[in-house]
């Protein structure tokens, strides 16, 4: 159910509560306008967009998400995939992945997908992570450096040409974003609860204009910041490019939800709260659709702003909302000042930003885990940094897609137990429906399926079941699944063909302690009708009863 958690906070708001949200919206909107800008400056765009983006997406998300302290905006994460979408398809093609990828979270949203995005591996999260990181940081060794010329697309060519270039180095633009990321790391650790970021913005600006550093300005290529907002429009484009901008925007609304509720987590460790998942999905798309609307970009939950919003005092939506009409004032009235900002101090920033993006010690620590966890990071990282986001996704998804189908087959058992030793596999109490406890009738074989069976998992049923059939011929076949939650359509085929094969070899198969979904199941599927419904018991003691009663009928 669609609920914003504001229309419930708004039912018991008072003064103090709106004093809090005043006090941590200002803030936090001063500390998103230098990382509004360098993300959009970072993408390639005009810094304005950025800050289109964190008023009307933040303001949409904090009205209709599920979290109470989420904070709207661009972030990293959104760079490398929004610059590879406008040199393909254009500003129209990135409005459009964007109105597209609105549309999938609010259907992720609808159909209650919000706790299933949780299930992307954390392996995969961190290596595009680390990954996007490494490739933002080589999009800004131009301002870095303070390099004239373009740099290549490609990350290699991208390294390649500034270790050829460095002789072109401009001093002062190398200085002054050192000196930048500089103040703001010593401002973080002195003085924690200042916004780091604007000062040291601050900083880097007035120091170019006192000592008439020759560095480019937000004002030598942009030109003076807008100072108010655009008209919502919706964007010009051909119908005929919509089939290719279907993965784009089913990458930027993947990772718009994998973010947004990462943030939101962590919100809820640091309040105690706790959001609701599927209407925060819900609130990120209308966000992403406001934000295309009003000329803005891709936008998620960002986990510091959101974690800044809490440490000011936020208590509800409201701050989000404040921290969106903070932005929209500083534009009216100081977005013309916005041209003198030097360039290489908002790469200082970017570079402060990637490294809480890659996050090394993380990084480093996955390598204490288990070989194909760390295998399926590195893989993903590789394929961020040297190919793109998009195939990292797929990569990183597909590989821990098939490690966690072949964790699920190797922890499913299947064995010959007619004459187990007594005990569940589980535990070191005795088993008091183990087949040591009961009397097996000579001849007849007792088989014990354990764990989920379905694809991954039928072929060592196949070698050990048919395997028994044509090296012996037991009178009857007992198959005991009492520790099988689950089947799919494999496993219901394979168990259809081994009845077939019993039949035909005339060996009656008796199932014992079917439960509720294979049951449900074997009823639709026609396994039931097969073995014949007596042949199906509730557990091994009913069992026993029809396989004497089985034999007693041939004995006859």
């Amino acid at each position: 159910m669609f609920r914003p958690v504001l229309f419930s906070d708004l039912k018991h708001y008072n003064f103090q509560t709106f004093r809090a949200d005043l006090f941590a919206g200002l803030t936090v909107g001063v500390v998103a306008l230098p990382l509004a800008m360098a993300f959009a400056i970072a993408c390639g765009l005009p810094p304005e967009r950025g800050l289109y983006t964190a008023i009307a997406a933040g303001f949409l998300i904090s009205l209709f998400g599920g979290c109470r302290v989420q904070i709207g905006g661009p972030t990293g994460a959104f760079i490398i995939i929004i610059a590879s979408i406008v040199a393909q398809h254009g500003l129209g093609g990135l409005a459009v992945s964007t109105l597209l990828a609105g549309v999938f979270l609010i259907l992720l949203g609808l159909f209650r997908m919000g706790g299933l995005i949780k299930f992307v591996p954390f392996p995969v999260v961190t290596g595009f992570t680390s990954g996007i990181a490494v490739v933002i940081f080589s999009t800004q060794l131009k301002e870095i450096l303070g390099l004239k010329a373009d740099l290549p697309a490609e990350f290699l060519e991208k390294l390649k040409f500034c270790a050829g270039h460095l002789s072109e180095t401009n001093l002062h633009a190398l200085l002054l974003c050192l000196g930048t990321t500089a103040v703001i790391l010593g401002c973080r650790k002195l003085f924690p609860r200042l916004p780091a970021m604007l000062i040291g913005m601050l900083a880097a600006t007035v120091a170019a204009v006192i000592f008439h550093l020759d560095v480019e300005t937000i004002g030598m290529r942009f030109g003076e910041l807008p100072q108010a907002l655009p008209s919502p429009s919706l964007p010009d484009f051909r119908w005929n490019e919509l089939p290719q901008l279907f993965v784009p925007a089913m990458t930027i609304a993947l990772l718009a939800a994998i973010e947004s509720l990462l943030s939101a987590t962590v919100a809820d460790g640091m309040t105690g709260d706790r959001h609701r998942p599927d209407t925060e999905l819900i609130g990120q798309g209308i966000g992403n659709i406001g934000s295309v609307l009003f000329g803005g970009i891709p936008a998620t939950g960002a986990i510091a702003r959101t974690a800044t919003n809490i440490r000011s005092g936020a208590r509800t939506p409201v701050a989000g909302i404040i921290h969106a009409v903070t932005l929209t004032v500083i534009l009216l009235l100081f977005g013309s000042q916005a041209k003198l900002i030097p360039l290489a101090a908002l790469a200082g920033i970017m570079i402060v930003v990637c490294m809480n993006m890659s996050e090394c010690h993380v990084f480093v620590r996955m390598f204490k885990g288990p070989k194909s966890d760390w295998i399926v990071m590195v893989i993903t990282f590789l394929v961020t940094v040297l190919v793109d986001l998009v195939a990292a996704v797929e990569v990183g998804v597909l590989l821990s897609a098939l490690l966690f189908i072949r964790r699920m087959a190797l922890a499913a058992d299947i064995k010959l137990i007619t004459g187990e030793l007594g005990y569940d596999g589980c535990s070191e109490q005795p088993d008091p429906d183990a087949t040591r406890e009961k009397h097996i009738p000579a001849g007849v074989a007792v088989f014990e399926v354990q764990g989920p069976f379905f694809f991954g998992a039928v072929n060592r049923f196949q070698e050990m079941a048919l395997g028994m059939l044509r090296s012996g011929r037991p009178k009857l076949i007992v198959l005991r699944l009492r520790h099988v939650p689950t089947i799919d359509a494999t496993g219901l085929h394979v168990i259809s063909d081994f009845a077939e094969r019993c039949r035909r070899e005339n060996i009656p198969l008796v199932l014992s302690g079917v439960r509720p979904q294979p049951f449900r199941q074997f009823h639709k599927y026609g396994v039931s009708n097969e073995v014949g419904p007596e042949n199906v018991c509730e557990n091994i003691d009913k069992a026993l009863v029809r396989v004497n009663a089985i034999l007693a009928e041939k004995n006859d």
